[in-house]
């Protein structure tokens, strides 16, 4: 198989590859990776995948992430993190906004970089109960899913206004500058997350 060298071709092995790709994607769903969500949305555009399937693969795929993360969290508790003291920060971060916060923070954690990774574990360390997590996870799966995706989607039809076909230079450079000012907002909504957050204590030790 030959390696792709430009998007239209990119574009070409998707669709030859759907279930392959949707199994991927379905990965880095449950990481709520937000460029795959939004470059999967473009290709969605281009025909290259089902914007459906998308967001039923995102939806699972962000769900079930979470689900698990706060089992772990629940399960192992606060020594889990201790070796990882930039993790313990971001799960002290959010375990002291959710505190205040639970269900923003459920609805919302899956947008800011580097607090979306975590959240859960935290919520595992909350008062939250199974049931309530569970049905705000889901809910909040589904947002993201269809956020991202539809985001995605709709750039592909205002790039598409700019470009002739895929493959061309201004087709590509336009892609990269899309993904680069998403995870640029995705760092700056990280940030305001964290201001709002309660000082941690020097030692930053989990409760």
């Amino acid at each position: 198989m030959l390696i792709p060298t430009d998007l239209t071709s990119f574009l070409d092995l998707i669709r030859q590859h759907g279930d392959a790709a949707y199994t991927f994607l379905f990965a880095y769903a449950a990481s709520h990776s937000l460029l795959f969500g939004l470059f999967a949305g473009y290709a969605a555009h281009a025909g290259a995948l089902k914007v459906g399937t998308l967001v039923i693969v995102f939806w699972v795929g962000s769900f079930l992430g979470d689900a698990v993360r706060f089992y772990v969290g629940r399960r192992y508790g606060p020594r889990l993190f201790k070796q990882w003291p930039r993790i313990e920060r971001l799960v002290n971060i959010a375990a002291k906004l959710t505190d205040k916060h639970a269900v923003l923070m459920v609805l919302f954690h899956r947008y800011p970089h580097g607090i979306r990774g975590v959240a859960a574990f935290a919520y595992g360390l909350s008062k939250l109960t199974w049931p309530t997590f569970l049905a705000l996870n889901f809910v909040a799966a589904g947002l993201w899913s269809g956020a991202v995706v539809g985001a995605g989607y709709a750039f592909g039809q205002v790039s598409e206004k700019l470009m002739n076909d895929a493959s061309s230079g201004l087709g590509i450079v336009t892609l990269v500058v899309f993904l680069g000012l998403s995870w640029i907002l995705s760092k700056k909504l990280e940030k305001v997350v964290e201001d709002s957050a309660p000082a941690a204590n020097s030692k930053s030790t989990l409760r």
